[in-house]
């Protein structure tokens, strides 16, 4: 059975990118890839993908965190993945507390991005926090959901 990923990021060579990396994956099938936060919230329902693959910030207004409280609020919600640029405390503390079920920067290597997905689909609690600030909160330790 495939790991069934819904993309959310406003950059089309991102989307393409992501795409193309998880081609390599046969385990892994990508059931849509959007621009903005409002089309993730509706595909997730649309499609109920296992797997939420989010950016933070959107035509430069954060709006990821808020579109993930949303996806979560779904009857029988994906995992939200988080995967920024945007690696502060406060974003991360904002992604953890919106339901999150892990964060990477967009400097993480494939394999990590890969194993995170799987992690995430599995309802374990990946907690990837690559090159993630120093005294990282302790809400990062333990997030809520998936």
């Amino acid at each position: 059975m495939s790991v069934r990923v819904l993309i959310a990021d406003d950059h089309p060579i991102m989307r393409t990118g992501l795409q193309a990396l998880f081609e390599t994956d046969p385990s892994i099938d990508v059931v849509a890839a959007v621009g903005t936060p409002g089309e993730a919230v509706a595909e997730a329902a649309r499609l109920r993908p296992d797997v939420v693959l989010m950016d933070l910030q959107f035509q430069g207004e954060f709006r990821g965190a808020d579109a993930t409280r949303r996806i979560r609020a779904l009857p029988e919600p994906p995992a939200v993945l988080i995967l920024t640029n945007h690696d502060t405390d406060g974003d991360i503390i904002t992604a953890i507390e919106a339901g999150a079920a892990g964060y990477l920067l967009k400097d993480s290597p494939p394999d990590d991005l890969l194993a995170a997905v799987a992690a995430a689909a599995a309802a374990a609690s990946p907690r990837w926090l690559p090159r993630s600030p120093a005294g990282c909160c302790p809400a990062c330790a333990s997030p809520p959901g998936r």
